[in-house]
């Protein structure tokens, strides 16, 4: 009974944590755009994260 006195309060209080956390990304729009997440891991648009884009070879 004294194990029991331990863990339900505690699953208490991380049930309350998830929650918050959940409606915390609710309210900051982490689920605005699922669709879009799920197409731009389909194409490859061959572009890395803060590098410049390629000159065009137009100007020989």
């Amino acid at each position: 009974m004294g194990d029991a006195m331990f863990l339900v309060p505690l699953a208490v209080l991380m049930s309350g944590g998830a929650l918050a956390a959940f409606i915390w990304n609710l309210s900051h729009g982490q689920y605005e755009d699922l669709a879009g997440a799920a197409e731009r891991v389909l194409y490859d648009n061959r572009e890395r994260p803060g590098k410049a884009p390629e000159a065009a070879s137009d100007q020989s």
